[in-house]
């Protein structure tokens, strides 16, 4: 009985070193590769924790600049910024903090930078769009109409598309199209909720146009 168990065993004992033999080198490799990527997800995971943690702190400085009116300041720490975190968010909200700053210093080229930066850095689309409307509102102002256009002809998404229209039949009346302005403000109106106060401004504007928004909201409710 014995005997048998041993032969048992030592069959067990070949047909594992045969399967190893065969198959080690794989399972081994499947390992290394397993092992690996997990350690590699962890480094990633503390990795991005450590940069949100001191880009935070970097944003933290770049608002404590612009607070302190240190405009050569503001420049460094934006720009270390933009270096060292660009694709975290807290680079995109200094973008718009900064670009805000320089308006307020009546620096428009530098404002406009800034929001181009974010615009084309950041994959949030809210802050994509918050920057490209800043930015086309910065052009109107300079009276640029063609470059003020471009960004309005980005995509964007829905719930910003009402502010798009708006936007565009500000410039369209400025450069006076009416009839290309009334359709944009039109189409901002019906965009925009009841409830909204902005809504409210979208309908004064057509009003200045010579249009009765609430004949336009009555023949909308018969069709």
């Amino acid at each position: 009985m014995a005997n048998q168990l041993d032969l048992e065993e030592q069959e067990q004992l070949d047909q594992l070193k045969h399967f190893w033999k065969q198959y080690g080198n794989l399972i081994t490799w499947l390992l290394i590769v397993v092992l690996g990527a997990f350690a590699s997800w962890n480094f990633y995971q503390y990795w991005q924790k450590n940069q949100s943690s001191q880009a935070a702190a970097m944003y933290d400085e770049v608002e404590r600049t612009v607070k302190l009116a240190e405009p050569a300041k503001v420049d460094r720490v934006f720009a270390d910024m933009k270096e060292k975190f660009s694709s975290t968010s807290y680079a995109q909200q200094a973008g718009l903090l900064v670009a805000k700053h320089y308006y307020s210093l009546g620096q428009l080229d530098q404002a406009k930078a800034a929001l181009s930066w974010v615009a084309e850095q950041t994959s949030e689309p809210g802050f994509q769009a918050v920057a490209r409307l800043r930015l086309a509102s910065l052009w109107i102002e300079s009276k640029n109409y063609e470059e003020a256009l471009k960004p309005l002809n980005a995509d964007f998404p829905t719930s910003y598309r009402a502010m798009v229209s708006d936007r565009k039949g500000d410039l369209l009346q400025l450069q006076g199209k009416k009839a290309e302005a009334i359709a944009e403000y039109e189409k901002a109106y019906k965009l925009f909720d009841e409830k909204i106060e902005f809504r409210r401004l979208v309908e004064v504007k057509l009003n200045a146009l010579g249009v009765d928004t609430q004949i336009t909201s009555a023949s909308e409710v018969k069709k």
